[in-house]
């Protein structure tokens, strides 16, 4: 089953730029489909391979840092081709 994941990941003490970037670029490294906006980075590939992924960087950078947040969106389908029609 194919998923699609938009995270938002939001460290809640001043030096959150480096914690972000850390993130970002463990999520790359993962050989998953990734795709990048200044509002949320977004995870494409097989169910289980990306909650493998996420469940090991997102507890990863949990433990980097003081405090934070992550909002994340899942929905069942590969968006990753996802053009708009108008």
């Amino acid at each position: 089953m194919e998923i699609s994941v938009e995270l938002t990941f939001s460290p809640l003490q001043d030096d959150f730029e480096q914690h972000i970037i850390n993130f970002i670029k463990k999520l790359r490294a993962s050989g998953l489909t990734i795709l990048e906006n200044p509002l949320s980075t977004q995870v494409y590939g097989p169910y289980d391979e990306v909650m493998k992924v996420l469940n090991t960087e997102i507890k990863t950078a949990f433990e980097l840092m003081d405090r934070g947040l992550l909002y994340m969106k899942l929905v069942k389908s590969d968006r990753s081709a996802y053009e708009p029609h108008f």
